[in-house]
């Protein structure tokens, strides 16, 4: 690899964790992470946190990107 391969992968790389951040930002303003299915239980001294409907939101949004992302790719 040369460095204009290495360039190229750093800022798709940085422009993919930006818009990371930026999902991660919005989704916890529109509620992400206290959806009913969201486990949490413990006490004062410990806790777990289970996010089973997130995960599953999470799961359906991401499989609809990719379908139409590849069926535009593919024609």
């Amino acid at each position: 690899m040369d460095l204009q391969g290495i360039g190229k992968f750093v800022v798709v790389a940085g422009l993919a964790l930006a818009v990371l951040g930026l999902v991660i930002w919005f989704g916890g303003r529109l509620g992400l992470g206290s959806l009913p299915g969201d486990l949490r239980f413990g006490d004062e001294r410990w806790g777990c946190y289970v996010p089973i409907g997130t995960m599953i939101v999470l799961s359906l949004v991401l499989t609809i990107i990719m379908n139409v992302l590849l069926r535009m790719f593919n024609r």
